[in-house]
Order: C-alpha cells, then sequence, then structure tokens
C-alpha cells in the first residue's frame, strides 16, 4: 500500500504456532532436526531470522524478530502473511464425489453452490469426530478440501479405505493429494482488507496493491468474494486456487500455489504491500497464573461445576481465556465462576464466543 505503511508485514510473516517454549514443542512432536520435513518456503523463513521449531512433522517458525504478542497484534491490526504449506489439500472428482464425501463428513455438500465451502468434521461409525476439515465444491464433480497435517495420516487412511469399498460398489470417484502445491494464508483486518481488495489487481502477471487504479481493471473483482468463496485464477504467473477464509480469526484468503512458484509469491506480496518491520508495543504490566487445561471450574461457592478444557493469554485481550465445559445451568453469559490454579482460586466469567468479535468484510 503506497505511502501509507498499513500494511506492516514485514516481519510479521508468522506462523504463530502456540508460545510454547521449543524443547516442550520438540518432546511433544519426537522427531530430530534430521528427521523433520521441510516446506518449500523453509529458507526464506531462515533469511528472515525465523526461530525454526518441531510441529507436527515438520520445521517451522514459531517466530521472528520481534516477539510472539507484537506479531500476534500486528496481524490483528494491520496483517500478516503465514506459511501453512504443511497443511495436506486433496482434490476429490468423479461424479459420485459428492454422495461419497457426504458419507464421510456431517456437511451438506449438495447444499454447497459451486465455488463455496464450508467447515466440517470427519466422523467415524459411532458418529466421534476424526478431524476437522474446511471442503469446497469446485463443481458437482470435483470437491476440494484441506485437512490438518498431525492427523494427515488417519484422515487419508479414512478415506482411502472407505473410497475403495465405495468404488467396489459402481461408484465414480477418485483423488489427488497436492504434495505439489504449498498453501499461503494472507490475514488482514476488515478495514484493511477493503481497501486491499479495491486495488488487488493483475498487471503484467504481478501482483500490485496499486491505490491510484480501480477495481473495475482487475480481471478478477476481488472485493466481490465472500467469506467461504473460493476461485481459480493466475496470481503472480501460477494458477492458484484462492479461497477466501480466515486462518487466525481474522480476514484474508488462503492461497493454494504450485510450489516451484511459492517463494516468488510470497516475496510479490510482502515487496509490492511495502510491509514495514512493527515496532515495539507496551507489553501487559500485570502477572498473570498460567491458566491450563483440566484446571477445576467452581461456582460463586466454591462447588466444582466442572473443568477447563484449553486456555491461554490473549494477546489482545491481555487476560487469559479458556474453553471448557460446566454443568447445566451454569453456561450463561455473565455467570461468575473460580478457576482453581495451583490451588488458589481466581475470578472468571462466562462469556459469548468469540473471546475478539469478528470484523470480517462483508461485500455490498
Amino acid at each position: 500500500m503506497r505511502g501509507g505503511g498499513l500494511w506492516q508485514l514485514g516481519q510479521s510473516i508468522t506462523r504463530r504456532l502456540a508460545q510454547a517454549d521449543k524443547k516442550v514443542v520438540a518432546r511433544r512432536c519426537f522427531a530430530s532436526e534430521a528427521e523433520l520435513k521441510k516446506t518449500v518456503l523453509y529458507d526464506f523463513h531462515v533469511a528472515h531470522s525465523g526461530k525454526m521449531v518441531p510441529f507436527a512433522g515438520w520445521s517451522m517458525p514459531i517466530q521472528y524478530k520481534d516477539s510472539i504478542m507484537d506479531s500476534t497484534l500486528n496481524c490483528r491490526e494491520h496483517g500478516g502473511l503465514f506459511d501453512v504449506s504443511h497443511m495436506c489439500g486433496l482434490s476429490l472428482k468423479g461424479k459420485d464425489c459428492i454422495p461419497f464425501l457426504e458419507k464421510l463428513v456431517i456437511a451438506d455438500v449438495v447444499g454447497l453452490a459451486p465455488g463455496n465451502g464450508t467447515l466440517t468434521v470427519f466422523t467415524n461409525e459411532k458418529g466421534g469426530v476424526i478431524d476437522d476439515s474446511v471442503i469446497t465444491k469446485v463443481k458437482d464433480d470435483y470437491i476440494y478440501l484441506v485437512v490438518n497435517e498431525g492427523c494427515r495420516d488417519k484422515d487419508l487412511a479414512h478415506i482411502e479405505e472407505h473410497m475403495k469399498a465405495f468404488k467396489v460398489k459402481g461408484g465414480d470417484v477418485s483423488w489427488h493429494i497436492h504434495d505439489e502445491r504449498s498453501l499461503l494464508a494472507l490475514q488482514v483486518n476488515s478495514q484493511i482488507l477493503i481497501m486491499v481488495l479495491r486495488h488487488f489487481v493483475e498487471i503484467n502477471n504481478l501482483i500490485v496493491f496499486w491505490s491510484s487504479c480501480s477495481a473495475s481493471s482487475s480481471k478478477e473483482d476481488l472485493s466481490r468474494i465472500y467469506f467461504g468463496e473460493f476461485k481459480m485464477m493466475d496470481i503472480n504467473g501460477a494458477h492458484c486456487f484462492l479461497t477466501r477464509t480466515g486462518y487466525t480469526g481474522e480476514d484474508g484468503f488462503e492461497i493454494s500455489v504450485p510450489s516451484e512458484y511459492a517463494v516468488d509469491l510470497a516475496k510479490a506480496i510482502l515487496e509490492k504491500s511495502e510491509g514495514t518491520p512493527i515496532g515495539k508495543r507496551e507489553g501487559p504490566k500485570e502477572v498473570f497464573s498460567v491458566l491450563r487445561s483440566h484446571s477445576e471450574i467452581q461456582d460463586d461457592k466454591g462447588s466444582s461445576i466442572g473443568e477447563v478444557t484449553s486456555a491461554g493469554f490473549s494477546p489482545c485481550l491481555k487476560k487469559n481465556i479458556a474453553m471448557g465445559y460446566v454443568k447445566s445451568g451454569s453456561h450463561k453469559a455473565g455467570t461468575k465462576v473460580k478457576i482453581v490454579i495451583r490451588g488458589k482460586s481466581y475470578d472468571g466469567t462466562i462469556t459469548k464466543m468469540p473471546f475478539v468479535a469478528t470484523k470480517y468484510y462483508k461485500p455490498s
């Protein structure tokens, strides 16, 4: 963005995995550096001072020169480019690919309009959740989906097992795993996204964020793409799958790009956005106790009513947040509770999700 310094993407190409120590993550992954897989952007991360850590069998950057808190706030307030190429993308094709997929997930795939996607889950025979996934109906005989790398092996085995049985009965479906592609997530807040979408054009096969052009000069008017919609288009000389979706909770796009073009595309986005390193921001002055999963939740009288299932510190709210289960009747928003951490009780309040309000741009 010319002249405005709005993007500040320079050092926030952050794959924010968790606020965890490298040794802790390494113990979870049980993999040596030599065994870890690398995305095609690995050297790019290292060149930009990325701190590489093991994650789901991959070597991924947990932070750059700025702190994780600074990068998180920068992504919320301005923008960030994420390498999520460890995720597994695949395509299902054939006239029966939709009825096949509907046997595996809970989504109404038939009801999706072509070019639209949804979040769903794979379930087992008992209805238990195997993994979540974002699926897109490209056409009536073509589905594109992305599954989590940490569940890749069991997800693909589950799909393959059911596909074999489906094809034995005469079903027309085939699949392709997109190991030849990389995945970038471009995330910005809604106010900046409006400006970017209006000036996101292709000229001589280069991405240009150009403040002096009109949206009508674009081959694809991206300001008309709604959240969850999908387009195939050429970006920076590469045939890309563009999905309007939010990876971090903010607005943006996920871009599936042939791996041989991924580094050039990342560089083009950063260069054309005229990104600058984010500055230091004042951090929280209060010392917070660490909220942990399985912490006991009590009512205001000290009786146990549930437990925390996941928790963490919110850089945006500057306080601890958590999800958990409580007894029916204690779940209403505004209910005061106590969280027990290492034998000491701390005040908490039941609140509605999401903790930070979404600000997605909605085309008029």
